[in-house]
């Protein structure tokens, strides 16, 4: 009776929900996952203007002997005999031309000289002069170069103020690129305001401040042309003696260096940019250095890389001066001003400099690396140059 009682109870409950048009509800199907899309493959980034450059550096040097290498870090005196010969034999990095090299020589005489020193370099020779205006004017003194000599910073500022300036800097590129030269070694920016100081005829005349813009406008305007500049001389001459004829002992404060002469080379570096390289004196500065030279010193290298923050080219003054051939007891100065953080080595005697540095490398004396980074740093200059 239970069981029949359950049916009927069951039947009717059935029949009131089709009644009202309800159905049992069905279970519903478990949701598809979607398929899971790979991401689409991004396309390698184009290689910037920057990276392309690094890369023709470092697949340049990495072809290069040490003979090779070692020869690109000599920016040297142009000899009187056998300057095209030299260029194939110490694989040099430039040739620096003087009055001697440039006199009486026509336009046409001097570009087809520099031209075959240019044709027998495997590397494009840095080819450099001292075209300061003024008293150094080893271009300018000869008049079938030009009509007559380039004035200094100082006269030209009181004829015509920064204008006239900027305007002599893109003459003065314009005729040295014409004549085959893609380095001036100036602008000189040394703080001098005593006629009496050594150095004053060929700096600026005025303040730190001054000195400073002066600097930083013709560094600009050399970039631009494509013309190297070097400013001289690290880490500023002072009222210091000829360093040409004996030492010169610099006893200031570190904090007048800061203060004023640090100053027109900051300058320079960011305005002349890859364009601009760094001469260091042979001035002794005791406050970085008492018992070396600059030219020769750790410690000035160090503080033009690491508290000026300068990344560029580096370079000796001459250094058969007076002032730095006591420092080598066996002659080789070049070795030393290289352990010491040059990536240029001026020097007369490359001859005799270029094979104590290449014996130095191959006997361990001095790593290879060093010499790679000096290089490395010349090549990068002279990309920036238009040279390779």
């Amino acid at each position: 009776m239970n069981r029949l009682l359950a049916a009927l109870l069951a039947a009717l409950t059935l029949f009131s929900l089709t009644a009202c048009g309800a159905t049992p509800k069905a279970e519903e199907p478990e949701p598809e996952t979607p398929p899971v899309e790979e991401p689409a493959p991004q396309p390698e980034p184009e290689p910037t203007p920057e990276d392309l450059a690094a890369e023709q550096v470092e697949a340049l040097l990495g072809s290069m002997t040490p003979e090779e290498k070692v020869g690109q870090l000599f920016f040297v005196r142009c000899p009187a005999e056998n300057a095209v010969e030299d260029v194939r034999t110490y694989h040099l990095g430039g040739y620096i031309l003087f009055g001697r090299d440039t006199k009486d020589k026509t336009a046409n005489e001097l570009i087809q000289a520099i031209q075959s020193y240019q044709d027998a370099a495997a590397i494009p020779l840095l080819i450099g002069v001292d075209e300061e205006g003024g008293t150094v004017v080893r271009v300018s003194s000869n008049p079938h170069l030009r009509s007559e000599k380039f004035a200094s910073p100082q006269r030209l500022y009181h004829a015509g103020g920064m204008d006239r300036i900027l305007a002599d800097a893109r003459e003065k590129d314009v005729l040295l690129d014409a004549l085959g030269f893609n380095v001036n070694l100036a602008p000189v920016a040394d703080v001098s305001t005593d006629p009496n100081d050594f150095i004053y005829p060929r700096t600026f005349g005025q303040d730190a401040g001054a000195t400073a813009e002066y600097v930083s406008a013709v560094t600009f305007q050399m970039a631009a042309d494509g013309m190297g500049s070097v400013l001289k001389h690290f880490p500023g001459y002072g009222n210091n003696a000829d360093t040409h004829t004996g030492i010169a002992v610099d006893g200031r404060p570190y904090e007048d260096f800061v203060n004023n002469d640090f100053l027109p080379f900051s300058a320079g570096f960011e305005s002349g940019g890859d364009a601009t390289a760094v001469l260091v004196s042979h001035n002794i500065v005791e406050c970085m250095d008492p018992d070396l030279p600059a030219s020769l010193s750790p410690n000035v290298h160090r503080i033009l890389r690491e508290e000026l923050g300068f990344d560029g080219v580096v370079m000796t003054d001459d250094l058969a001066m007076e002032a730095v051939r006591a420092y080598a007891g066996d002659g080789a100065v070049a070795l030393m001003a290289l352990e010491a953080g040059n990536n240029l080595v001026l020097t007369t005697d490359y001859r005799t400099q270029i094979p104590k540095v290449i014996e130095a490398v191959e006997n361990g004396t001095l790593d290879e690396s060093v010499i790679d980074a000096a290089c490395r740093r010349v090549l990068r200059w002279k990309q920036a140059l238009g040279l390779l």
